[in-house]
């Protein structure tokens, strides 16, 4: 009589082989809260820049893109402080922007930065390694500068 089965060598191989490919696919899966942080932080960056053509945008309307400050409104209730036409700082930048959820960004007292309050560096003091930085308007001829970090999303 002759009996079918695995035998211990071939078992021991499947587990070997489903060990390398475990350690190979894993760390692909484990980095996807970091790749979704980024992706998130370049939606913010192209929105800002949108955000800012409108700005400006309107300010050509209404004549304000020359003036080192002035104030454009954006609806009846909206009305966004700026510098030769665009936004004055990030804050500015981010109430003419629907940033959702809103808890999860730092729009607060450095003006420069819109930084992602669930990134790991938030709460270092390297937390704008996970933020778009503003750089406003430093004359008439000279648009702002919007520059993605993402090292440390």
């Amino acid at each position: 009589m002759r009996q079918q089965g695995f035998t211990l060598i071939e078992l021991v191989m499947v587990i070997v082989i489903l060990g390398v490919l475990a350690a190979v696919a894993l760390p692909r899966f484990i980095d996807l809260n970091s790749e979704a942080r980024r992706s998130v932080m370049q939606g913010l960056h192209g929105a800002m820049i949108n955000a800012n053509t409108m700005i400006h945008a309107k300010s050509a309307i209404a004549g304000v893109t020359t003036a080192a400050t002035g104030t454009v409104a954006l609806s009846a209730t909206l009305t966004i402080r700026t510098v030769y036409g665009f936004a004055q700082d990030a804050v500015e930048l981010a109430k003419a922007m629907n940033i959702s959820p809103a808890a999860d960004f730092y729009t607060g007292a450095n003006t420069s930065f819109i930084a992602h309050k669930k990134a790991p560096v938030w709460g270092t003091g390297s937390w704008h390694n996970c933020a778009v930085k503003y750089t406003p308007a430093a004359d008439a001829a000279t648009p702002p500068v919007v520059l993605l970090v993402d090292t440390g999303c």
